[in-house]
């Protein structure tokens, strides 16, 4: 499973950092990221990392979001900075990951709101 975290109430211009935990019985994990859905919007990717540590990201994030994993922590980070009242959302944790038995498996975690005062 993921456990997400660090979600809050900032200012605009401010900075937050999410982590996410992956737990259970895992052998690997392939990618870590992050979506966001805005109310009455549609869910969006934010941010994805692989194993090899490359990255994509949305653009309206770009030069503000940096994404970074942990390896031998199995966790993810996403450190939010020049945050925006757009930016305000309630942001989701997935994985592609590969468990004990080397079935793939893909998790989606529960979501932290940001938010994100003008």
């Amino acid at each position: 499973q993921l456990q997400a975290s660090g979600g809050g109430l900032v200012q605009a211009g401010g900075s937050l950092r999410l982590s996410c935990v992956a737990s259970g019985n895992i052998a690997g994990i392939n990618v870590m990221g992050w979506y966001r859905q805005a109310s009455g919007k549609q869910r969006e990717l934010v941010a994805d990392i692989t194993s090899g540590h490359s990255t994509i990201y949305l653009d309206s994030v770009k030069g503000r979001f940096t994404i970074s994993r942990d390896v031998a922590e199995k966790t993810g980070y996403l450190q939010m900075n020049g945050l925006k009242p757009e930016d305000t959302a309630v942001y989701y944790c997935h994985a592609v990951l590969t468990d004990g038995t080397g079935v793939p498996v893909a998790l989606l975690g529960q979501g932290t709101l940001v938010t994100v005062s003008s």
